[in-house]
């Protein structure tokens, strides 16, 4: 918003001191993570206040871990402040007009709406409980039901995919060698020269589902080749299904993370710091020349969005970290999931996603475990048997007898080094 209107006053020949600084994506940046860190902190206790007022408290289930009953009454659906914590930075300083943008906003508002009906739904249920004068147990079955959830996770990987690969400006620039022939799927026109370092190079602009494999030489693959060469003109169908599978997992990834005061929140700065850092060399002609990575037009205002992600989940921390005054709820958690889902796709680097998303991986698979045991088990033997104490994993250490801070900052540690791995295949290959 910022941006068009100082486009405009310096279109109709307004200047003033400083008018230009809007034209450096690193002053809207840090200005986008500096308003996000801002609207948390302070807003946020703000925030905090008005759900104490409403009573919108969280209610504790009786799983016999240590510290669960002091947790009762704190304050949910904390997600609202991390979702206007990234969507008005980026609304101010970001150009609305780039697609990538547009996306990103839509992601942020959809999940959110879908997190913020569950919780809503869950409070309502517990006051109708309280109203009637039932002692209240909080239940799965008190929110949004889950296929309505994972309709709305389907949704938005259909719209996410048929963005990216019907928008003509989502495009990846590949450098021409003089000895190249280009495939059927990836044959183009449109040619661009460009000159690095005094050296002339020939970009073409292909509009292909291209993504990028890990320790692999020629790194770049295309779903297209999953297909029987008669069936490529339906590789959109493949790829719409793919980003809908991706988006699906990750947001109940982050969903089934956020168990433990400040382990989501956590994860998720960590997680969008890596994705910042794949955006930009990505989308600097100059850095994917020097690592041999494909080049990404039109990135660089996402880092904006990416600045202002990263900055609402810093901030809320100081809220969210323990002992939590508020929580996300599925509001933030299931937002934080589809964003870092989004992200990933839109920077080609989905297939990297067990690496820097390894602690939500590890997360969604111990309850997968957990369950399929279970039943297999019910079913051979008559009883029902474990693999962990308790799932998801956090819970199992809680069990353990480690103390949920500790879990937490671990969690990070290890999102941390998977991290550096993730980044680390930009050059290992």
């Amino acid at each position: 918003m910022l941006y068009h209107l100082f486009e405009w006053l310096q279109n109709e020949g307004y200047k003033f001191p400083g008018s230009n600084l809007y034209r450096f994506l690193s002053i809207r940046v840090m200005l986008a993570m500096l308003l996000s860190l801002v609207i948390t902190t302070i807003y946020g206790k703000r925030l905090i206040r008005f759900l104490q007022t409403k009573q919108w408290g969280e209610s504790v289930r009786d799983l016999g871990l240590a510290g669960e009953q002091q947790k009762k009454g704190t304050p949910t659906m904390g997600g609202i402040i991390i979702i206007l914590a990234i969507l008005i930075p980026t609304v101010l300083f970001a150009h609305l007009g780039k697609v990538y943008i547009r996306l990103m906003v839509v992601c942020t508002i959809w999940l959110g709406t879908i997190g913020f009906i569950d919780d809503y739904l869950k409070i309502r249920a517990k006051r109708i409980a309280q109203k009637k004068g039932i002692p209240y147990k909080k239940s799965d079955s008190d929110g949004l039901a889950g296929r309505f959830k994972i309709f709305g996770q389907v949704m938005l990987g259909l719209i996410v995919g048929a963005t990216l690969y019907f928008t003509p400006s989502v495009v990846v620039k590949r450098e021409v060698q003089t000895n190249m022939v280009l495939g059927p799927i990836e044959r183009t026109t449109k040619f661009d020269t460009v000159v690095i370092d005094g050296k002339q190079h020939i970009y073409a602009s292909v509009k292909t589902p291209i993504t990028t494999i890990p320790f692999v030489k020629s790194h770049e693959f295309n779903y297209a080749k999953l297909l029987p060469e008669s069936w490529r003109d339906y590789t959109y169908i493949l790829y719409i299904l793919i980003v809908i599978f991706i988006v699906t997992a990750v947001s109940n990834g982050a969903n089934i993370t956020d168990g433990l005061d400040g382990l989501a929140t956590g994860v998720s700065a960590v997680v969008g710091i890596a994705l910042g850092i794949f955006a930009y060399v990505s989308g600097n002609i100059k850095f994917a020349e020097y690592l041999n990575i494909m080049y990404i037009p039109n990135l660089g205002e996402l880092s904006i969005f990416i600045a202002a992600f990263v900055g609402a989940c810093i901030g809320f921390l100081w809220y969210n970290a323990y002992p939590a005054q508020v929580f996300m709820g599925d509001t933030g958690s299931l937002a934080l999931g589809g964003i870092i889902a989004a992200l990933a796709i839109i920077v080609r680097k989905e297939l990297l996603i067990p690496f820097f998303c390894f602690v939500f991986l590890v997360e969604n698979l111990s309850v997968m475990i957990q369950v399929s045991y279970f039943k297999y088990t019910k079913r051979k033997y008559g009883e029902g048997r474990r693999v962990f104490l308790m799932s998801p994993l956090h819970h199992h250490y809680q069990k353990k007898g480690y103390h949920e801070s500790k879990i937490a900052v671990r969690f990070w540690i290890v999102t941390i080094l998977s991290v550096v791995m993730a980044i680390v295949t930009l050059k290992l290959r």
